[in-house]
This record gives C-alpha cells, structure tokens and sequence, in this order.
C-alpha cells in the first residue's frame, strides 16, 4: 500500500476550479527586488552568476537582472548576466526593471544591443492614491507618462511588461485606466502588486479576476497577468496562489523571500507546493537543487535559513521527539521511505534531495538512541544506551555528535 493512500486530503475536497488552469510560470526577483532589503549585501557577478545557474537548474522561467538604470555596477551585473544566459544557451528568459522613463529604459536596449538577449523591460509606475496624494501626481500625469515610457520602450524594439505599484490598494477605476492604457500602448504582460503586503488571499483573488474581466478580456489581446506580492501580513504565498487561482500566469517572488521589509514571496515555497499540488510543469520538474539554491542566495546576500524554515531549514525534517521518533523508526523499519517522510511530516523530503534526521535530546526516548547510533554505524550495547539516554534527559538541549560519542567511553 502506498503511503498517499492512507491520506485523506481535504486539501482536494474544494471545486477544481479554484486550482490554476494553465501551467504555471515563475518570475524570479531575487537579484533586483530581493536586494531591496536594508539587511542584505549585493552579491559579486560570480555569485549572481551561481545563483542564475540555480534558477535554471530549477527550471524557473525567467528573472529580473537587475535595474540597470541605477548605475555604472547595475548596468555590468545585468550585463553580465545577460552574457551568462546567451553563452550557456539557457531557456532562463530575461528581464529588467526601470521606472517609466527614458533613462532608465535605453540601458536595457543598450545591453539587449551588446549582448543579444531578448530582455524585457519592467517598466513600473506607482498608482494608489495614497502614493498619488503624497506625490502631487494627477491621473493625467500617470496616463501620460504611462503611455510615453511603453511607446519609447517599444519604439526600442523591447518587449514590455507594465507594472502598477501598490495595485492592491489602487481604486478600480484608476487601475483599469492604466493597464489599459498600457496594453493600447503596446505591453503585452502587465503586472498586478501587492507593494505593500496589504492583500489577503481574497482582497487578492478579488483583484486579479477585475483586471482579467475588466482589462484583459475587453482588449481582445493575448496578455500575460502577473502577480507581484510581498509578505508583510504574512500572506505572501497564499496570495499568490490565490491570484494563479483566479487566472492569473505568472507569480514574481525570490529565495528565502528576501526583499524590503519582510521581503517578497517566498520562491522556494512556491515551488513546493506547486510541486506538491500537482500543478503544471511544476508537478514533473526536479527538485532535488532546491536547497542548493537557497543556500547559493543565503551565502550571497548574507540573508541566514532560520532553523525552522520550510523544506530547507536544518530542522525542517529533523526530530528529537521520543513519540515522532519511534513512529518514523517504525516506518523505516517497513522499509518504506516514502511512509518514513509522511508519518510525520507534511512535505515528502526526497522530492527535495533531503532525508529525515533523528537526533537525541531531553524529549528523546531510546529508541532515538539506538537509531542514532546504528546510523552511525555504532555497536548497540544497553550500556552504552543507558548513558547517552541519561545524558540526554539530564540535558536542557538536542545533543551534538560529539556530546553522544563522549559518552560511549565510560567516565
């Protein structure tokens, strides 16, 4: 019997309608948005570069190069990386942000120019009315630029990708005149954000099914919907799911969710549980790099994988616990591998290149001791399981090796 038939998923007992319709694209901001933070150092072009490797290995759609209208360091890292994708051949597509203005959308031309790479430029605007208030800007203003920034970007051969900021607490009649607007002028992809991580995962479906009714379908023209979110309620990967759900293509997110704040979406979990949801391609893809990648973009920027992070986190698939122990044992014992990472977990570690781990700690019982030790190739003796068992229980923490192997020799 196979362990998935010893679920009950209730995760599949709502409408399939609210599951994503089409194949799933991801965005990866991780080397733009994502270094937005106060927290993080920008990485070298060497470490941009292995991380642009990750992403490929992963099978990520495209990523945001960078903004290479904020200078001289910009413009040599997309530039770089920009060589990077056309050298190698990868099927990692491109793009850049830049504020709707010229001077910020000439240096990706300039660099598509050098280079050769099909980079599409993310030309974004802010659009709510608190941001407009605080500005001084006119909705008039907005339309105008808007349409001189997809007009000149066109005008250079770029593709276009329209980005509203602060979209989820924008009025709908402003948003509906901007992507509009945009899409008349010549974007073929326009991007909804959560800027502010306002959105709940209705506030966001809510929103992605106006623009696709009120913008998308009345165009009459073939545009790709991304969502762009941040985590600041926490709601991050719930809402972009939420939006995938309500049609859009495309999720924006970064690894570990680095990014301003509380950072952006969090892109390895969203490949989890686009893996684990079965959602196209996600569903067949490898995923056995993804720590890989996460610790690339850890060592990179600075950014630590808490203990307790999902999937990746040293203790994500890791147990001291006597009870949680004993019932993963038993399962290994079954010689069953897939029942040892559902007894007790929710995530199947090797879909991910990862393994249950038992430690011994004060909440340990012996038969984490015994386990421990037989993994480790040690002879069971009871004496020896008796002095780390007391060890452990006299202990306040989970015992490293050297702790265990100091007690096998009698004191």
């Amino acid at each position: 019997m196979k362990p998935s038939d010893l679920i009950y998923d209730w995760n599949t007992a709502l409408p399939l309608e609210l599951l994503p319709k089409r194949p799933v694209l991801l965005n990866d901001e991780t080397l733009r948005d994502g270094l937005q933070s106060p927290s993080v150092r920008d990485p070298s072009i060497s470490e941009k570069i292995r991380i642009l490797h990750s992403m490929e290995a992963l099978g990520i759609n495209s990523l945001d190069l960078g903004l290479p209208g904020a200078g001289q360091r910009a413009v040599e890292h997309v530039e770089a990386l920009a060589r990077e994708i056309v050298n190698q051949r990868m099927k990692i597509r491109a793009n850049c942000a830049a504020r709707t203005h010229e001077n910020d959308i000439r240096p990706i031309a300039e660099i598509v120019q050098r280079t050769g790479l099909n980079i599409e430029a993310a030309t974004f605007i802010g659009s709510s009315p608190l941001r407009r208030y605080t500005e001084n800007w006119t909705e008039d203003f907005l339309l105008e630029t808007t349409e001189k920034a997809v007009k000149f970007a066109g005008s250079l051969g770029l593709e276009v990708m329209y980005v509203t900021e602060d979209t989820s607490r924008c009025d709908p009649a402003m948003v509906k005149r901007l992507y509009s607007n945009a899409i008349e002028c010549g974007a073929r992809a326009i991007v909804i954000c959560d800027t502010a991580g306002h959105s709940t995962p209705m506030g966001a479906y809510a929103l992605t099914k106006f623009v696709l009714e009120e913008v998308v379908k009345p165009s009459g023209e073939k545009i790709r919907v991304d969502w762009h979110g941040h985590c600041d309620r926490g709601f991050a990967v719930a809402n972009s799911m939420a939006a995938l759900a309500a049609g859009a293509d495309c999720v924006h997110a970064c690894a570990l969710g680095t990014g301003e704040r509380v950072g952006n979406t969090q892109m390895d979990q969203m490949l989890v549980n686009l893996k684990l949801m079965g959602i196209s391609p996600w569903d067949q893809q490898d995923l056995t790099k993804l720590r890989d990648y996460c610790v690339a973009v850890s060592s990179a920027t600075g950014v630590p994988i808490p203990p307790n992070y999902p999937v990746v986190g040293e203790d994500a698939f890791r147990t001291a616990t006597g009870v949680h122990a004993a019932a993963v044992i038993k399962a290994y014992k079954k010689n069953d591998i897939e029942l040892a990472n559902a007894v007790y977990s929710g995530v199947p570690s090797h879909l991910f290149g990862l393994e249950q781990v038992i430690d011994v700690g004060p909440m340990s019982g012996k038969s984490n001791v015994i386990f421990w030790l037989e993994r480790h190739g040690i002879p069971v003796e009871d004496e020896i399981v008796e002095r780390v068992y007391r060890f452990a229980k006299a202990s306040n923490h989970t015992l490293s090796e050297d702790e265990i192997r100091h007690c096998l020799v009698p004191q």
